[in-house]
């Protein structure tokens, strides 16, 4: 019985992991995220964005996640408080959901996600969660984002210059802009080469932010200097200063 469920599992992750559709219509959003989304994919960096991802799908290409716009259905603009930047999409079968570092509840989390896990117990003393879903955080208004949205399988950065950075770069100074109090976590160089946008837009709105910025937390980088992601204590300084403006975050993920 139980070989039967993990075959089953299998086969469900084997049929829904993989991207099917080029056409951004296909990629449900949040209303308030409906017209920056629409605005991109009609200009033409949107445009070639679309047909080289559909050239790619007809190649026979296996592109993750299957819902690349994921972070932006299930966190609306006016509700963000906190926004973790990654790089691109795990590049493995059935692990990229369309949320920056989560998979979903059955996978193992990758080592990116362990190690997130364990700066949360250091830092704020939360037991390790049993699913690597982070899905409660989006709903909770932590806006989880890659600076690019697809990737091939086993091909990291695979699709990486190909157009992702300037939506990803639109949705972050719309964040940056808003009059609302946010924190932005910058994991490594792709997500730290955002640091500026933010704070020009920021400045121009005089709009309280915090910016945290640390190495990415895989294993290559999350011990190396000069800003280690482990005990960067990013979750406790995050809490701290949105109570300092008024707000809460929960960040525990236990069911």
């Amino acid at each position: 019985m139980r070989l039967n469920r993990a075959r089953r599992w299998q086969n469900c992750l084997k049929s829904d992991a993989f991207l099917s559709s080029a056409k951004p219509a296909d990629w449900p959003v949040d209303a308030s995220w409906q017209a920056l989304v629409r605005h991109f994919f009609e200009n033409t960096c949107g445009r070639q964005l679309s047909k080289f991802i559909d050239e790619r799908l007809k190649a026979g290409a296996h592109i993750y996640p299957p819902q690349p716009l994921r972070a932006l259905q299930f966190t609306p603009l006016t509700e963000v408080r906190v926004v973790i930047l990654g790089q691109d999409p795990y590049h493995g079968l059935g692990q990229a959901e369309g949320l920056a570092f989560s998979v979903q509840s059955g996978v193992a989390p990758p080592p990116s996600l362990r190690n997130i896990f364990k700066e949360l117990t250091a830092d704020l003393g939360l037991q390790p969660p049993m699913s690597g879903s982070l899905l409660a955080w989006a709903q909770r208004g932590v806006l989880l984002l890659n600076t690019c949205l697809t990737v091939e399988e086993g091909q990291a950065g695979s699709h990486a210059k190909r157009g992702w950075e300037a939506l990803t770069g639109a949705v972050i100074h719309a964040v940056a802009a808003r009059p609302q109090a946010c924190v932005f976590m910058l994991w490594g160089a792709h997500a730290q080469a955002k640091a500026l946008l933010i704070n020009q837009a920021s400045a121009r709105h005089a709009a309280p932010r915090l910016v945290l910025q640390a190495n990415h937390p895989s294993p290559l980088s999350a011990l190396r200097g000069p800003t280690p992601f482990m005990g960067c204590r990013h979750f406790s300084q995050a809490r701290n200063w949105l109570e300092s403006q008024n707000l809460a975050l929960n960040w525990s993920l236990e069911a």
